[in-house]
């Protein structure tokens, strides 16, 4: 299968009238969303999108939401997925920037849209998934199109979908993705998952997220159902596995330490669970170790980023590897860890250095940015990834942290996850993320915010005494904050850059 537009003819070909996809609000078999999104796609067409034109997706997790992807691949259209956590300015450049001629929205984002659709030239049509808006076109308009089918065979190397990094620095880049690239992602991750349709898949991930998008498709791919949340609520997905008898979940380590902080977690059947995903960021052991005994099933571990269309590397279901690493490359997909001094050497085994990674799920580039592009992608086909990583002899692969969030103390380099890794361990403590502070001698020091469990008193000192004995002096942190939450991606991975935001919700 050379391309995600492919998933659900094949799987209704396959699988008919199976469910596919359960939401709060509907469930749809493989033969419904294939039929669905034919007539999305043929409406996308009446109204006067292209094969080539771009199309966006700006909602919460919902039925509609895939069935627009759908439609639009069909008709030959380039899928641009938009974080639904975007401000209105954020969202404006993001369609400005890949020419969006047409945006499905949802929720009470319509009326800001089409507020903006005046700054916007290239947009043309604004799609509701709910209430009728004027100047909008009603999502039901679009499902009630009885024109033929779309039938748009894009190349494989055509762009696919373009999908904008988080612009930590600066404003975002769209990442091009090719229909290979998502296609091969997608059926080499359920492969190496081992995923068939005997699999109920729950998850909260965004769909409009790599990581999102590939447990979704990977797991139709085989035949499975997915149970789609629209956003992660700790005690509803204990509820969802029970209720579906879920064999797998997939989350990001923050979505873990808050179902084993969950008071209904002690009483909820977990005995249909084969297996249990994990990535976005590093995950201390402990947290791991804790689910792992819980759930009773193993915790696979994954690694990917937006300019990869999903997975870079991860451990197989039956050939688990040691706990803490993120795997092995996919297959076919290239990955070395690049000294840190000389980006064309290979560090030793052992030593940490920069994540590269080549092969074909490899972005296209950056949306109209090539200079972007020439800084992570070099001509030999090597992508930078920004991640800090090391490799063991066996050739699991571990990442230390990203490079942009090191820390550098009186000239040491200190790495946050270590810290993060270290202090989760204490029982006290639910959540913890660190960021650096200035400080006037050593230049940076390295300050914890930390979430405790329901009931817990720690203090400052204590948390501090207990990294002593188990990190290097310099790697120690110097100041304890103590938070009610930690600020996360619409993905649930905890944003570091955003931990001295005067507006967090500080106890202390």
């Amino acid at each position: 299968m050379d391309s995600p537009a492919a998933i659900l003819p094949e799987a209704a070909r396959r699988y008919g009238d199976k469910i596919a996809l359960v939401t709060s609000t509907r469930t749809l078999t493989f033969a419904e969303l294939d039929s669905a999104s034919d007539r999305v796609g043929a409406g996308l067409v009446a109204r006067g999108v292209r094969p080539g034109d771009t199309v966006s997706l700006y909602s919460q997790n919902r039925w509609e939401w895939i069935v627009a992807y759908h439609g639009a691949l069909k008709m030959g259209a380039v899928v641009n997925p938009v974080n639904v956590m975007l401000t209105a300015d954020e969202l404006i450049y993001v369609l400005q920037d890949c020419e969006s001629t047409a945006v499905f929205v949802g929720g009470d984002r319509t009326e800001s849209v089409l507020a903006s659709a005046r700054d916007l030239p290239a947009l043309k049509t604004v799609v509701s998934f709910d209430e009728r808006a004027y100047g909008a076109v009603s999502f039901d308009d679009l499902l009630s199109d009885s024109s033929p089918a779309p039938q748009h065979s894009p190349r494989p190397e055509q762009p696919c979908v373009i999908a904008y990094t988080s612009g930590t620095t600066g404003h975002p880049k769209g990442a091009v993705q090719s229909h290979r690239g998502i296609a091969l992602n997608c059926g080499l991750t359920a492969t190496m998952h081992g995923r068939d349709e005997s699999d109920v898949v729950v998850t909260a991930l965004p769909a409009a997220h790599v990581y999102g998008n590939v447990a979704v498709h990977g797991t139709w791919m085989a035949g499975g159902t997915v149970i789609l949340m629209e956003r992660f609520d700790p005690r509803r997905a204990l509820g969802l596995i029970a209720e579906h008898r879920a064999t797998l979940f997939e989350g990001v380590p923050a979505m873990y330490a808050t179902l084993l902080a969950e008071p209904s977690l002690d009483t909820t059947d977990l005995s249909s669970l084969t297996r249990c995903t994990v990535g976005g960021q590093t995950m201390s052991v402990t947290t791991m170790e804790r689910w792992q005994v819980r759930s009773g099933v193993p915790l696979v571990e994954l690694w990917g980023m937006t300019e990869l269309s999903g997975l870079g590397t991860t451990h197989a279901r039956h050939a688990p590897g040691p706990i803490g690493s993120i795997g092995v490359p996919l297959p076919g997909v290239e990955v070395r860890i690049s000294d840190l001094s000389d980006p064309q050497q290979e560090a030793r085994v052992g030593d940490p250095g920069e994540l590269t990674v080549r092969g074909p799920i490899v972005m296209l580039g950056y949306h109209g940015n090539p200079t972007a592009t020439a800084e992570v992608l070099d001509a030999a086909g090597w992508l930078r990834t920004g991640d800090i990583a090391k490799k063991d002899s066996s050739g699991n692969v571990y990442v230390v942290d990203r490079r942009k969030d090191m820390i550098i103390t009186g000239g040491y380099n200190v790495y946050p996850a270590e810290i993060e890794r270290v202090l989760t361990a204490h029982p006290a403590i639910a959540m913890v993320a660190v960021g650096p502070l200035p400080d006037d001698v050593k230049g940076e020091v390295a300050c914890a915010y930390v979430v405790l469990n329901a009931g817990e008193t720690v203090s400052e000192e204590e948390i501090i005494a207990f990294s002593a004995s188990r990190l290097a002096a310099y790697k120690r942190p110097r100041s304890v904050r103590f938070v009610l939450d930690l600020p996360k991606t619409s993905s649930g991975k905890i944003m570091r850059r955003k931990l001295t935001d005067p507006t967090a919700s500080k106890i202390s």
